[in-house]
């Protein structure tokens, strides 16, 4: 009997919470799919660095999985709450007609189980399938070659999706069970007529509150704009902190602030039904500012998570072409029996010795013939003892230390000749210069470095080096690198004429080059050549040579932007899902409650029309204003997001936010959809 009322019960709440099962089912999938990324990858021929970095992304997904557990199993405890609240009519009627509590909790043990089984197999059908897709977009961005490309399976994946979302149902089962053991059936059969207080009906405290508020996220906001430079994980939680909090005492003061205003508006106030629509949205500002708070909060960090990640990845990506236009470049320290105390540790004797010899003996040492390549360059860089960021950037120093206040002024200034920079330039496809033989210029490509330089530049300060005057050619930083990377890095180098230096003065010298071969074959051929005696000779400290290629950094820029992404839209759906799931839950648990008062609506001659606009009100409120705090947040959040990623490069930013906004829209938007029309239904029960 208690299996078959069971039954009927699921088939119920199938036809009346569509979203609470198509929300379990999704998620269910999206675990599976991002769980299964392990069996996924393994079919990939890539080479072993981006081995590496799959073998790194699968372990984060694997931790990020327990976090998105946990907000998963959040989502359906609090979806299961309003379910219960739901019901709670139902389980009046039971204890009037004698049933007992636990058998009361048997039903309700059963039901959870039936829901269970069933949005995990259904999740695990559709996550399989969608799981295929995931291949494919895995090997895109691994670049993988997919003619071995077959149907996946992951045993390990559903395994562990099992056993999480098990834990999850039984710790709904132990929460169902405490829920019942509590009711009183007085309070089940009045539960559809209680209104919950307003706590907060004093405008002025209410104002007070709003104000306190605004003042500590503005706080946060300059903070994270501002000083972001200057702030540690410390402060960043503590700003963190500050703005949970001042955002949950926003939306509990709003509430008491909006309705009163409204009400000051007569004309607005009683027209049509907005009268309605503001005192049910009054009546719920117990349960819905916390709710509210949250759902704005996981809002914000989607929009921020799936914009950064997108961007960081689109940048990353994008600056490959410009950024290592050679194969090949090496560079190793000089001179290391004068630069010891610079560097702050001893090197071995070997070291000592490879530093006196140029870079290409100690490539031919290593085994690395110069026949492997073609186009090569050499250049060097010089430094001086007196030449340091205190005595170039010095007369900005305290205009400078309020953004950068970690800056390090003995940091010791680079200076590459003229010559040396032209070489290299016209190999890296950069423009060339001219210099008079009193004349330098500073080469710089990291922004905020750029604009601190630009500072001191427009007073075009003079430079003494060995007792001769150079003065500045530009009143500003001309863009330009001399090292490969895929990110803009370079902080600063002075060009001085060639007379400018001496031997002494070296400190660094480089190999540029490109791969004497034509097809990727061969340039691969080369690098795997050349890659395990570079790493052997510097990990035995027989030299301070460091290598890097085109190749290497393309790899890990596509595997690190991969992860990221993987990652960002781990996080950013998980927590887009929840937001609206709760949400949706929340409206579809009042609706219900509120059948009684929409039919004395009817009663009075109310056109339905109006009630349908008036219920539509309602469900856009609720859905509209944690969207659009969020979005505040977020015009915040990803200006530092922004300062912090400046390495990367940002200039992507925009589609990475429109896509974040079609994300919204699809996912936020559909769930709102959906819930007006069930909620519309839901009245309309008799």
């Amino acid at each position: 009997m208690l299996f078959k009322l069971s039954i009927k019960n699921m088939k119920k709440s199938i036809k009346d919470y569509a979203i609470y099962f198509f929300t379990l089912i999704l998620g269910v999938s999206i675990f599976y799919i991002f769980n299964s990324m392990e069996t996924q990858t393994v079919f990939l021929e890539v080479t072993s660095s981006t081995r590496e970095i799959i073998k790194m992304m699968i372990s984060m997904l694997s931790g990020v999985s327990v976090f998105v557990s946990l907000i998963l199993g959040f989502l359906i405890i609090y979806a299961n709450r309003f379910l219960m609240k739901r019901r709670k009519k139902e389980f009046a009627i039971y204890m009037t007609l004698g049933m007992s509590k636990r058998k009361i909790s048997q039903i309700l043990f059963i039901e959870t189980l039936l829901i269970g089984s069933v949005s995990l197999v259904v999740g695990l059908i559709l996550g399989i399938g969608l799981s295929q897709l995931m291949s494919v977009l895995v090997a895109n961005l691994f670049e993988a070659d997919l003619s071995k490309f077959t149907f996946i399976f992951s045993w390990k994946a559903m395994i562990k999706t099992i056993i999480y979302f098990g834990v999850m149902y039984l710790l709904v089962m132990i929460f169902n069970t405490i829920s019942v053991g509590r009711c009183k059936l007085i309070d089940l059969l009045q539960a559809h007529k209680k209104v919950e207080r307003i706590k907060l009906k004093n405008p002025i405290f209410c104002t007070i509150l709003f104000f306190v508020s605004t003042v500590c996220l503005g706080y946060c906001y300059y903070q994270v704009t501002k000083n972001a430079m200057s702030l540690n994980v410390h402060d960043i939680g503590k700003l963190m902190l500050l703005g949970s909090v001042s955002t949950f005492i926003l939306f509990w003061s709003l509430s008491g602030i909006l309705l009163k205003i409204f009400m000051s508006l007569k004309r607005l106030y009683y027209k049509n039904l907005n009268m309605f629509v503001l005192r049910q949205l009054a009546s719920k500002v117990n349960t819905t500012v916390f709710s509210m708070t949250v759902i704005s909060l996981m809002l914000f960090l989607t929009i921020c998570i799936l914009s950064s990640a997108l961007s960081l990845k689109n940048s990353m990506t994008a600056n490959l072409k410009e950024l290592a236009p050679i194969d090949f470049q090496a560079s190793k320290q000089k001179n290391l029996q004068n630069h010891e105390d610079k560097y702050g540790f001893q090197f071995t004797e070997e070291e000592i010795a490879d530093s006196n010899i140029s870079i290409t003996e100690t490539l031919e040492k290593l085994n690395i013939p110069k026949n492997y390549f073609q186009d090569d360059v050499i250049t060097h860089y010089y430094s001086v003892q007196q030449l340091n960021y205190e005595t170039t950037l010095g007369s900005k120093k305290e205009i400078i230390e309020k953004d950068f206040p970690v800056i390090r002024w003995d940091y010791q200034e680079i200076l590459m000749t003229i010559s040396d920079y032209n070489k290299l330039a016209k190999l890296l496809h950069q423009p060339t210069y001219q210099l008079q033989e009193d004349e330098y210029i500073v080469i710089a490509d990291f922004e905020q470095m750029t604009n601190i330089r630009n500072l001191v530049l427009k007073e075009k300060p003079d430079l003494t080096l060995n007792g001769k005057t150079y003065h500045a050619k530009y009143d500003h930083c001309v863009d330009g690198f001399t090292e490969i990377s895929s990110n803009h890095m370079n902080t600063g180098i002075y060009l001085v004429p060639d007379q400018a230096v001496n031997e002494s003065m070296e400190i660094e010298e480089f190999f540029s080059a490109n791969y004497r071969g034509q097809t990727k074959e061969e340039k691969y051929k080369i690098e795997n050549l050349i890659q395990e005696p570079t790493d052997h000779g510097y990990e035995e400290g027989i030299t301070t040579l460091s290598a890097v290629s085109k190749i290497s950094i393309y790899e890990a820029s596509v595997g690190l932007g991969a992860m990221v992404t993987f990652i960002g839209i781990y996080l950013g759906i998980i927590f887009l899902i929840s937001s609206a799931a709760i949400l949706a839950l929340k409206e579809l648990s009042e609706s219900s409650d509120n059948k009684d008062r929409y039919m004395v609506l009817r009663k009075i001659g109310t056109d339905e029309k109006m009630i349908q606009h008036a219920l539509f009100l309602q469900i856009a409120c609720f859905f509209l204003l944690p969207l659009i705090v969020a979005i505040i947040h977020s015009i915040f959040g990803i200006q530092f997001a922004n300062i912090i990623l400046a390495t990367f490069g940002t200039e992507q930013l925009l589609p990475s936010i429109i896509m974040t906004a079609i994300f919204l829209v699809f996912i936020y938007g559909g769930y709102f959809i959906i819930t007006y029309f069930c909620s519309k239904n839901i009245i309309k029960e008799k």
